[in-house]
């Protein structure tokens, strides 16, 4: 079941809500997801690294795997039409040279600076500490997360980032190396099956100051 795309982005942003009860009788196809996460992933990253992943829960059997991992989190497991787990991989520099090399081929780069660059980067990459190259890439997938929540409102569905979960295990439980993937967050998604709370945000002189 499509829903009805939004183009107003005063709306996307106005009308997100972090929603615990779906509608579970509204699925979503993988077509319609891929659309949703490929237009998410043009989030910017840190040289362009994109390393985030993705892995995708919107089935039965998926969804059970899931639920004893995110005990205070049940209604949005049952009734969303998927949970989206994202996870940072820590080896996201193994694709540096594919995503240059495509930016050469589809003639977004010169090959001259595709060849300065691969080097400088990852040399500059190379010195970082395990922890600062980590924390590099979990604030890239923070901007995706946040890009496919509004995305997903732009579809027509609603979201709800999760943070309580059981961090330690999920990347085993989805058959991922937990030395590798990084669990960032847990998106479920899906239509609501009602408004959800409106919130407020302190004000602008609160949290900003002016130099």
């Amino acid at each position: 079941m499509q829903q009805t795309k939004i183009n107003d982005f005063q709306q996307i942003i106005t009308g997100r809500r972090s929603i615990r009860n779906y509608d579970p009788s509204v699925k979503i196809s993988r077509e319609e997801m891929k659309e949703i996460l490929t237009a998410a992933s043009l989030a910017p990253s840190s040289v362009n690294l994109q390393p985030w992943r993705f892995v995708v829960i919107d089935t039965e059997e998926g969804k059970n795997t899931l639920a004893p991992l995110a005990k205070f989190n049940q209604r949005q497991v049952e009734t969303s039409a998927a949970v989206i787990a994202v996870f940072a991989d820590t080896n996201s520099l193994e694709y540096l040279e594919q995503i240059y090399d495509k930016a050469v081929d589809e003639g977004h780069m010169p090959a001259e600076v595709r060849d300065q660059q691969v080097p400088a980067i990852r040399g500059l990459l190379e010195m970082m500490s395990p922890e600062q190259f980590k924390d590099m890439n979990l604030i890239d997938s923070g901007l995706v997360s946040m890009q496919l929540m509004l995305v997903a409102r732009a579809y027509g569905y609603d979201t709800n980032p999760i943070g309580g979960y059981e961090k330690d295990r999920i990347a085993e439980a989805l058959d991922l190396d937990k030395e590798r993937y990084f669990p960032v967050m847990l998106l479920s998604i899906g239509k609501a099956a009602d408004e959800g709370y409106q919130s407020v945000r302190l004000p602008i002189e609160t949290t900003t100051e002016w130099r």
